[in-house]
C-alpha cells in the first residue's frame, strides 16, 4: 500500500481524544474539501508491504489506538482491509478515519469507523454514501467539520433526519481550521469561532458534541507527524 507517513502522538479528535495512538496515513484523496490540512497527502508516500507497515507500527507501540487515516484509506480497500485485520489480530484497538464516500461494508466490525460527513462549505458535500448508514454500530462515530451556519443546519438537520445518535457512539461537531493555519496554538485559526458553534448547539439542544483538534492547540497548527 501506499503510505505517507507512520508515527504515534496524542489522538487529537473523536471519543478518543487525548490518547496516545499510532496514526498510519495513506495517500491519496479523491475529495477536494476547501479546508482540507493534509493535502501533503495527495501525492508522493512510499510502497510498503503489510509486513513493513505493521513492523513499524510494532516500532512505535506494541499496543493500544492505531488509527488508518489518509487521505481517504479506503481508496486503497484491498489491501487496508487485511491491514486492519492483522492489527486486530494483534491486539491493538483500529480506528478508521473516513470521508464515507467509498463503500464501507467491508470494514471489519472490530474496527471504529470515524466518518467524516462533508458539509456544504467543504465543496465536497452530497459525496458521503448514504448505504453506509446501514454498515455504523454503536461502536462508530460520525464528524462534521463546520465552518459556517449554513454547515451547522447541514449537520443538525442530518443528525435529526437519520437519528445518528441512536446509530453510533457520538456524533461530533467540530469547528474547521484553516488550512495554512500557522503560529498561534488557540482558536483564532478556526473558521468558526467555537463558541458560537457551542452556542448554536445549546441553543438547539443537538445530539452530538463539540469536538476540537486537540493537537491543534498543543503543538504548531502547521506541524505534520503529530
Amino acid at each position: 500500500m501506499q503510505i505517507t507517513e507512520i508515527y504515534k502522538s496524542l489522538q487529537g479528535e473523536s471519543t478518543y481524544a487525548g490518547l496516545p495512538c499510532v496514526f498510519v496515513r495513506l495517500t491519496g484523496c479523491n475529495l477536494r474539501c476547501s479546508w482540507c490540512d493534509s493535502e501533503y497527502t495527495f501525492t508522493g508516500g512510499r510502497r510498503m508491504t503489510l509486513e513493513e507497515v505493521m513492523g513499524e507500527v510494532k516500532k512505535v507501540s506494541d499496543g493500544g489506538l492505531v488509527e488508518i487515516t489518509g487521505g481517504e484509506p479506503m481508496l486503497q480497500e484491498r489491501d487496508v482491509v487485511p491491514l486492519m485485520l492483522q492489527l486486530i489480530s494483534a491486539g491493538y484497538i483500529v480506528l478508521l478515519e473516513t470521508s464515507g464516500e467509498r463503500p464501507l461494508g467491508r470494514v471489519p466490525a472490530d474496527v471504529v469507523k470515524i466518518v467524516d460527513v462533508k458539509c456544504p462549505d467543504s465543496g465536497e458535500a452530497d459525496t458521503f454514501r448514504m448505504e453506509n448508514l446501514d454498515t455504523l454500530s454503536t461502536r462508530d462515530e460520525i464528524k462534521f467539520v463546520i465552518s459556517s451556519r449554513k454547515d451547522y443546519e447541514f449537520a443538525r438537520d442530518f443528525t435529526a433526519r437519520h437519528k445518528l445518535d441512536r446509530r453510533v457512539n457520538a456524533v461530533l461537531f467540530s469547528p474547521a481550521f484553516g488550512k495554512t493555519a500557522s503560529g498561534a496554538r488557540d482558536a483564532s485559526h478556526c473558521l468558526l469561532d467555537p463558541r458560537q458553534l457551542a452556542e448554536w448547539m445549546l441553543a438547539d439542544n443537538v445530539a452530538a458534541r463539540l469536538g476540537l483538534q486537540l493537537h491543534k492547540f498543543i503543538w504548531d497548527p502547521a506541524l505534520k507527524g503529530v
